[in-house]
């Protein structure tokens, strides 16, 4: 086995309160040969298949072999799958929602949101300095990744330029499970502190269904009315669901 696979001698955290963590006993020496055969199979397949060779447990298993060395995190793994739903919403979960799972300490919510941070970030630089309105599937697949599977509403609002080229994108309000708090005026005086020209709104659904409420198409009528004050310009207002999304634009509300 090359070095790069081969398990870290010792954890990369020591937990601070022993009885949330996975690890409840004398962590032995060594890994026992059954549990180091099923890593090193899965480490195999994963290298020889990729990500879609592999059910969401398999994958969130080896996301957690490194947060717990010496022990089986197939229960683990299990466990966060039965309580959050799949593994994007394992990955997307709140670190105290994710601390409240038992088995799971400060190492293991470290490892997910390192997932989620890099998954982010691959997504974010296909669209930042990018035209955005010829570069659509990959910010609507940002969107998706970073707002999808949240469990409250985001708000955010993409920044544009003369040229439509994103020059910022920022949460702008975080809200409860079914409402964000959004003040248009907020909203128009941002974009002239960064001198945008052109706004982009995008805020998620966590039921997963993006039909706009009234709510929404109120406060979205009410952006409209503040940037054209302004002589902006708002290209759409997308919500996110768990599996699609809906455009303002498309549907004929701007």
């Amino acid at each position: 086995m090359s070095r790069a696979l081969q398990e870290p001698p010792f954890p990369l955290f020591t937990p601070d309160r022993a009885e949330d963590e996975a690890v409840l006993t004398a962590v032995p020496d060594r890994l026992p040969s059954y549990i180091a055969d099923h890593r090193k199979r899965l480490r195999d397949r994963f290298i020889e298949g990729g990500a879609q060779a592999m059910p969401d447990y398999e994958l969130l298993e080896l996301v957690l072999f490194r947060a717990i060395p010496r022990q089986d995190v197939k229960p683990l793994a299990r466990l966060l799958l039965d309580t959050f739903g799949d593994f994007n919403r394992v990955v997307s979960a709140a670190p105290a929602r994710l601390m409240m799972v038992k088995g799971v300490g400060d190492a293991v919510v470290l490892e997910l949101k390192l997932v989620e941070a890099a998954s982010q970030r691959l997504m974010r630089a296909r669209v930042l300095h990018q035209p955005l309105l010829s570069s659509w599937d990959a910010l609507l697949d940002y969107c998706h990744t970073t707002m999808a599977h949240r469990e409250t509403e985001q708000f955010r609002i993409l920044f544009l330029d003369r040229k439509n080229v994103l020059i910022a994108d920022e949460e702008q309000a975080r809200g409860t499970v079914d409402h964000v708090p959004v003040y248009p005026r907020e909203v128009v005086k941002r974009a002239l502190e960064l001198n945008a020209s052109a706004l982009i709104l995008v805020h998620n659904h966590p039921s997963g269904d993006p039909t706009p409420s009234d709510a929404d198409l109120s406060m979205t009528n009410q952006i409209v009315d503040a940037c054209h004050a302004l002589g902006l310009t708002l290209h759409d207002h997308l919500i996110i669901g768990k599996s699609r999304e809906l455009s303002f634009r498309s549907q004929g509300y701007l």
